[in-house]
């Protein structure tokens, strides 16, 4: 059996000769034959199944990456021996001050280390339970090292191996060599879920795709059937006059996850948020967009009516708001200027739901609701009828229905 030097001359162990044509072979695969492959995830199941068939005893591997978005600062990626899926665990802002992360090999590794390597065998005695967890489940070793991507941004790769003694050098040399395959290839898919994630943020989940699949040039975009809803604050001036500006903020996130939880949970899409009011569609190319519209309309009710019992015995006022809401065929697509565009909504049928939402300042009911609607809702029955009303802008009076007081 052949033997040969790693790079730092030391001999491997006899039998490992071959490492580097398989090395090779796995390196060849992540830069030349994953272009097909959009999720880090997948790859990372692939490439560890390839290291186990040549003959790299991995049992543990997991990817660190910091994200940007609204809600998680970063994600792990975790695949075991006999996954055929690896697990994608998401972790909330507030985690990197918790002291089971500011002593992990993970922050150590974010805070300038190089290398993380824990022999597991040899340590019953350690406390830590994150190593604790790995010996339990029957690891002998344990190493993370840095991924550094673009202008010095910094994530986490880790190994484990379930083999008596751990991992050789020759192993160790094999995982090392592979690094910076891999970080390419994960920092191409980490900008694609950036892109993705910043997109759905800002624009939402229909409107980043037509984004990302094209859709970008002045004038693109197509007319789509959809029901149409219009919320705004009331008295959002007086209260901006009158409250410190953290207050206001705060204020507007907790009226807007009233309202907007809702939306996204029953299918709407909400196209932006404008001030204190926000616009959303629920596309007709779903046959219960009515029904999902009237039931975010409701669950997001309910959620202003807890609030405002919380705000009643904080001392406050409570907040008051209305809703227009109409059916019809709108320009869904990009609009702007040539170099600053809006995806948005635009059309008769949007006008009309934004006259519902001012027409409920006079008529005192918060949500109101054309009948254009209702009829496709199909649920006159149980919603009052107000009467015809002239709406400012347009030809034609329109029949105005509101939920039932209660």
């Amino acid at each position: 059996m052949s033997s040969f030097l790693n790079k730092a001359g030391t001999a491997v162990e006899a039998g490992e000769g071959v490492w580097p044509v398989r090395r090779r072979r796995i390196l060849d695969w992540l830069v030349n034959e994953t272009r097909g492959e959009r999720f880090i995830d997948n790859i990372l199941v692939e490439m560890c199944e390839k290291l186990l068939a040549s003959g790299v005893p991995v049992a543990r591997a997991t990817l660190h990456f910091r994200m940007n978005h609204p809600q998680w600062i970063g994600a792990r990626i975790l695949w075991k021996e006999g996954l055929a899926e690896a697990k994608i665990n998401t972790f909330a802002y507030g985690i990197e001050n918790t002291p089971e992360f500011l002593k992990s090999p993970v922050n150590a590794i974010h805070q300038g280390a190089e290398e993380v390597r824990k022999q597991l065998e040899d340590t019953a005695d350690d406390e830590d339970s994150f190593y604790q967890e790995l010996r339990d489940d029957g690891l002998t070793e344990y190493i993370a090292w840095p991924v550094e991507h673009t202008f010095g941004k910094r994530h986490v790769a880790t190994f484990s191996t379930s083999r008596p003694g751990g991992f050789t050098n020759g192993h160790v040399d094999f995982l090392r060599d592979l690094l910076p395959a891999l970080t390419l290839v994960s920092e191409i898919r980490l900008k694609n879920i950036m892109a993705r994630t910043l997109l759905q943020t800002y624009v939402g989940p229909h409107a980043s795709e037509q984004i990302l699949s094209g859709v970008t040039t002045r004038g693109s975009g197509a007319t789509v059937g959809a029901a149409i809803m219009i919320c705004d604050l009331r008295d959002f001036t007086e209260i901006s006059d009158l409250w410190p500006r953290d207050d206001v903020i705060h204020l507007l996130n907790d009226y807007f996850d009233a309202m907007s939880d809702p939306i996204e949970r029953y299918g709407g899409e909400i196209l932006k948020f404008m001030g204190d009011g926000l616009l959303a569609i629920f596309p007709l190319s779903k046959d219960t967009a009515c029904h999902d519209l009237l039931q975010a309309i409701r669950e997001g009710q309910a959620l202003m009516a807890q609030l405002n019992q919380q705000y009643a015995g904080n001392g406050r006022e409570p907040l008051r708001y209305g809703v227009g809401v109409h059916v019809g065929d709108v320009m869904y697509g990009n609009i702007g200027s040539r170099r600053r565009l809006d995806f948005t909504v635009i059309g008769p049928a949007v006008n009309v739901a934004s006259r519902l939402e001012t027409l409920t300042k006079e008529v005192k009911r918060p949500v109101l609701l054309s009948r254009a609607f209702v009829e496709m809702a199909d649920c006159a029955k149980d919603m009052d009828s107000l009467g015809t009303f002239p709406l400012r802008g347009l030809g034609e009076p329109v029949d105005v229905f509101a939920f039932p007081e209660r």
